[in-house]
């Protein structure tokens, strides 16, 4: 990884960009779980959809599926990055950023934490919107009616025992997208935050918790937890909206969740 502290160079876009652009997005996280199926939602109604991730192999079957443009990439990787960046110029650009790729690992309490999870999962939720947004701010700008979608999670609205590393990883998150709004409003730049609740997802809770049978615990018993597409259709919906309408923040939950420490499971 490359040493944040260096300047970066980013393309004069304003010559390149064609505005009329306003439903091309670029989406990450898009070979698994909520970014697949906001990259399909998308796809679904026209969008030219630029679909980032690390596993080449799942995104070229998402590109055969929907016309998606498949980009591999690691987000928190500065040389990946600038490549995206420049792929996504050449193509004509985008006026809209969609980041979803992030992840939790472990559910440790404070003092038992893994470090090494801490690290990673602020990289991941943090590093990775950051650099992201970064990179495209001078193209969103530049469309005239440019979007921003971060997607954190009600973690980084409330803490919770055993999530302390998730926690502070969304709510810097959450912190970032709040202060980026207020950067970019004389931009006419559009930031939105979707924080969903309890989504029932193939990786999520696999990839947290490492183990198929404790990752199943945690949505047993509990009554039409949200789906990948429930969130990604939320997500379509407020890209879609009129440029002026800003859905500031949009929390999801399932109904059995009625708040972060209230989960209804039966049987």
């Amino acid at each position: 990884m490359t040493d944040d502290s260096q300047t970066r160079t980013v393309p004069n876009q304003e010559s390149q960009i064609d505005p009329s652009r306003n439903r091309a997005a670029v989406v990450t996280g898009a070979s698994t779980g909520i970014g697949e199926a906001t990259v399909r939602a998308l796809r679904a109604e026209g969008w030219t959809v630029f679909a980032v991730a690390r596993r080449a192999e799942r995104l070229a079957a998402l590109e055969d599926e929907t016309g998606a443009v498949g980009i591999p990439a690691d987000i928190v990787e500065d040389d990946d990055v600038e490549r995206l960046l420049a792929r996504v110029t050449e193509a004509g650009g985008v006026g809209t950023l969609i980041n979803i790729a992030g992840g939790a690992k472990g559910a440790d309490y404070v003092g038992a934490a893994n470090t090494e999870d801490w690290e990673w999962m602020y990289r991941v939720n943090v590093l990775g919107t950051l650099k992201l947004t970064r990179a495209f701010l001078p193209m969103l700008r530049a469309n005239g009616e440019g979007t921003v979608l971060n997607l954190t999670s009600t973690a980084g609205l409330t803490a919770y025992e055993g999530g302390a590393g998730y926690n502070a990883a969304k709510f810097a998150q959450h912190a970032l997208t709040g202060a980026l709004r207020l950067e970019e409003a004389e931009n006419n730049l559009r930031v939105i935050e979707v924080a969903p609740g309890l989504v029932q997802t193939e990786e999520f809770a696999l990839n947290r918790l490492g183990d198929a049978q404790a990752a199943s615990k945690v949505y047993q018993g509990v009554e039409k937890p949200l789906t990948a597409e429930d969130v990604a259709d939320v997500v379509r919906y407020a890209v879609s909206a009129p440029h002026h309408v800003n859905l500031d923040q949009i929390v999801i939950r399932p109904v059995a969740q009625a708040a972060t420490h209230k989960l209804i499971r039966k049987g």
